[in-house]
């Protein structure tokens, strides 16, 4: 069984909310947080990404750079711009974007559960990024970003979360790229207790999103257990923060792909190893795919439907089924000679929220040769992996809308 526990979160004004929110840290880079933060003290950039405030020329995992991202976080408290709860919560959080609602729930789970694979993941992490999340927590004493964390269709908690969410929300507020946020606080004990009691059917939990900081709160938590014996169960550290939504209401979009070039062949020889392949159709317009193994492919200022031929797949497997290991498989690695798609540079990917526009815009632009839009992966998918105990393909999952950072705050003290 899935633990989860309230906490005394730390949150921001609703008055301060739309100001503090901020995107995750690892999806701006330096100078575009630069460039958000600009002209707002308030914005939680600052806190989780605060090597903004240097000149580039330190180094964003330097000490003063985790201090200042502490001492940003006091004084937003000093201020009275983040305020905690008097009393252990859970928050329910909604994101809405366009038509697209999703509710979850945002709470504590267990590293032991974690370390013990009641929590499943899915991806590898990089030890220098987990390095630097795990510094950031136990150098600010605090968990700053949530970890997106799903779980098998489970109508009895949604039931609950929905019904927590009838009265007004604590915060309401629409971000600059036309997210709406929306969060509720579970304070009553009979509502908390309620929502315990109905994750104790749910069997196992999956990181969705938020690898590398679930592995940080392992690492922070094995570092503290350490220098704190005797261990107990119940120090703050035990746990790390996360939103929880049921697979239903998760958005995956597609992570589509651009190459550089085509290598030594000639636009013909390129599609003749392609027919080989897969069946090609010229279309009119652009190619998103409505299904499996279906690929689009812009090439020399044409769209093509690739539909894999049959027996080239093995769907019994999880991971070769994915239509990102599909393309590699079949074309990247074969074709083009993009063998390692982590490390070589003639590969870029484009998240599906950019659309296949911005495909376009790139291949006749002369920067890339030819580029694929993808079927996306599902959220099912995502977990057939984790419970065999395997490794998505690489950037094969692209979590649309993302959580915002500063919608509230785990602190390590009680």
């Amino acid at each position: 069984m899935a633990t989860i526990r309230p906490f005394r979160g730390l949150r921001p004004t609703a008055a301060l909310a739309a100001q503090v929110a901020s995107p995750p840290y690892d999806v701006l880079s330096r100078e575009e947080a630069r460039r958000m933060a600009g002209g707002n003290p308030y914005s939680f950039l600052r806190v989780n990404k605060a090597e903004i405030e240097f000149d580039d020329a330190v180094d964003p995992y330097s000490d003063e750079v985790y201090r200042r991202s502490r001492d940003n976080l006091h004084r937003l408290m000093e201020k009275g711009v983040l305020v905690r709860d008097p009393s252990p919560c859970f928050y329910a959080y909604r994101l809405t974007m366009g038509t697209h609602r999703q509710l979850g729930l945002a709470a504590l789970c267990s590293v032991e559960e974690y370390q013990a694979g009641i929590i499943r993941k899915h991806e590898l992490t990089r030890p220098e990024k987990v390095a630097d999340r795990a510094r950031h927590i136990l150098i600010t004493g605090a968990q700053v970003g949530p970890v997106l964390v799903a779980m098998r269709r489970n109508d009895e908690v949604m039931a609950m979360l929905h019904e927590c969410t009838e009265a007004p929300p604590a915060v309401d507020f629409t971000a600059d790229d036309g997210i709406r946020h929306e969060l509720w606080v579970i304070e009553a004990s009979e509502a908390v207790r309620r929502l315990q009691s109905g994750f104790e059917n749910v069997p196992v939990l999956y990181i969705a999103d938020g690898h590398h900081r679930s592995e940080a709160a392992a690492e922070a938590h094995d570092r503290l257990c350490a220098k704190h014996p005797p261990h107990r169960d119940d120090e703050p550290y035990n746990y790390f923060l996360t939103v929880i939504f049921d697979e239903r209401e998760l958005q995956i979009l597609p992570y589509n792909r651009v190459v550089s070039d085509i290598g030594r062949l000639t636009p013909d020889a390129f599609m003749a190893e392609v027919a080989e392949r897969f069946v090609v159709e010229e279309r009119d317009g652009p190619v998103v795919p409505a299904q499996p193994h279906h690929i689009g492919m812009y090439f020399d200022h044409r769209w093509y439907e690739l539909v894999v031929r049959e027996g080239l797949v093995d769907d019994g497997d999880p991971v070769r089924s994915i239509d990102a290991a599909v393309l590699s498989e079949l074309l990247l690695a074969p074709v083009l000679e993009i063998t390692d798609i982590r490390r070589d540079k003639r590969i870029d990917f484009i998240g599906g929220i950019r659309g296949t526009d911005e495909l376009v815009r790139l291949v006749d632009s002369g920067r890339y040769r030819v580029a694929f839009s993808l079927y996306a992966t599902t959220v099912r998918q995502l977990m057939e992996v984790a419970d065999a105990g395997k490794v998505m393909p690489p950037k094969s999952t692209w979590f649309e809308p993302k959580l915002r950072s500063g919608m509230v705050v785990n602190l390590l003290e009680e």
